[in-house]
Formats: structure tokens, sequence, C-alpha cells
């Protein structure tokens, strides 16, 4: 597998700009809008557990699982700028992603964020 398949983010040319930080340097915010969240929840499909189960016996990556999780967390962002562009705003900000396991069934990821509106600083 490929670096492409373990990572995750956004493009350059997002149109909402998503953020780990309070704020964006050289921007103020214009509005809040509210709290913002994307949600999936994702079953273990048999093959998997059976391929987990074994390497960890012997230790080492579950390549497989890591790979279902980056695109999962990958889908709960997505969606999550989906809510936050429908509710008009251009960044989230304080963006974080919460893993919980999901009635020993699957595993439960929600991003979440803060929607706003920004607006570049006025020059002094």
């Amino acid at each position: 597998m490929g670096i492409d398949e373990y990572g995750g983010g956004q493009t350059a040319q997002a149109d909402v700009l998503v953020v780990t930080t309070n704020d964006v340097p050289g921007y103020q915010v214009r509005q809040v809008i509210g709290e913002v969240f994307g949600l999936t929840v994702r079953s273990r499909h048999l093959g998997s557990q059976i391929g987990a189960g074994l390497k960890s016996m012997i230790g080492g990556e579950l390549k497989g699982l890591t790979k279902t999780l980056v695109q999962t967390r990958n889908q709960a962002m997505e969606r999550l700028v989906e809510q936050a562009r429908a509710r008009g705003a251009n960044a989230v900000l304080m963006f974080r992603f919460d893993v919980t396991e999901a009635a020993d069934v699957g595993t439960e990821v929600c991003a979440y964020g803060t929607a706003v509106i920004i607006e570049p600083q006025p020059h002094t």
C-alpha cells in the first residue's frame, strides 16, 4: 500500500478550511455558526477480523484495519465539511476526531469542530 492509503486531510483547493487550532493566522472570525460533526460507523468484515487475530499473535501492523480506519476517518471528515458548507461556513476550527467501539460490531468515528466564517484581517 502506498502512502496515499495511510493519510487523509484536505487538498489545497478546499473551499472549507479545516484546522485543529483556535484561529487561523491572518484571518479573523466574523461569525461563529456553531458545532458541526460528521459521523460514520463501520462494521468489521470477517476476513479482516481473522487476519487481525492471526497478526496479533505474531505482532506487526494490521494494515487492512489501518486502511479501513483511514477511509472511515476521511469519510467522517467529508461529512463534517458537507455540514459546515451547508450551514454557510468557510472554515471549521478546533477540528477533532473521536473514535469508539460501537456495540462490539464496528467502529464509530466522529469528526467535529466549530463552524465559522472567517475573513482576512485588515492590513494596518
